[in-house]
């Protein structure tokens, strides 16, 4: 019995050394005397005490913010702008060994690239076309971080900052911009009015007692108010037994 206490002891340590838990989202990536020998997990794995070693390595995806930051665009605005980035590790042993730091290695080349690709852009340009803006970000830092074994799934720029006086230029441009499209359509609501107004009056020289009876149905839309006064000019009452005279030729011929 008392030999067998420290082998029991042993043996306990020994396991307690070499057993290692890997999570679903981690993977381990083994080292044998300092060479990488690949990866092992999920689950219960078995490590050689003292020569082997075991770096953990996280799948999962990670939401990395893009701290805001002043950039010139391309027709000399400073402007501030901050964005969020999407990726994973989808090498462990890249991610491991190609790089000291990945995930800072990440958020530092995140930052430079939005700089660079913004300071390409004008202002309208990156306001109208975040879209595009964005899928280019998203290349440049993928292309950089494809070594690493680190995709990048998705850039967005999430907030753009105006200093004040470019802020009121631009509520002044679009209040511009309201006041013509009025303008415009005011206009050609006029044009219109005026193209139907001159194919009525076609009509009307065609037709003599159609203006008369435009005139009758005016009048009789003014005599509807109280107190109203019409005067008929001489001219007038001599157009309209003209108009009857011709309104009764034509029943006498039916």
């Amino acid at each position: 019995m008392t030999f067998l206490a420290p082998v029991l002891v042993l043996l306990i340590i020994f396991l307690a050394l070499s057993l290692r838990v890997v999570k679903e989202y981690e993977r381990g990536v083994i080292f044998f005397l300092g060479k990488c020998t690949g990866i092992r997990g999920p689950g219960l794995i078995i490590l050689i005490p003292v020569l082997e070693q075991m770096t953990r390595v996280q799948l999962r995806t990670v939401t990395m913010a893009i701290p805001s930051q002043k950039i010139i665009s391309k027709d000399n605005v400073s402007i501030d702008i901050a964005a969020v980035a999407y990726y994973h590790v989808v090498d462990p042993v890249k991610a491991t060994n190609a790089i000291e730091d990945v995930y800072s290695a990440v958020n530092q080349i995140s930052q430079t690239t939005v700089r660079n690709v913004v300071g390409q852009f004008q202002l309208d340009q990156l306001l109208s076309q975040t879209g595009d803006i964005n899928s280019q970000i998203k290349n440049v830092i993928d292309s950089h971080t494809e070594p690493w074994g680190v995709q990048v799934t998705a850039v967005e720029i999430k907030d753009i900052v105006l200093p004040d006086n470019m802020q009121r230029a631009m509520a002044k441009e679009a209040e511009a911009e309201r006041e013509r499209r009025a303008k415009v359509v005011a206009a050609q609501g006029e044009y219109q009015a005026a193209q139907k107004l001159g194919e009525a009056a076609d009509i009307m020289a065609a037709h003599p007692v159609a203006l008369q009876l435009r005139t009758l149905q005016t009048m009789a839309e003014i005599s509807v108010e109280k107190n109203s006064t019409i005067i008929f000019p001489a001219q007038f009452m001599t157009t309209v037994q003209e108009a009857f005279k011709m309104l009764k030729a034509d029943s006498q011929k039916s």
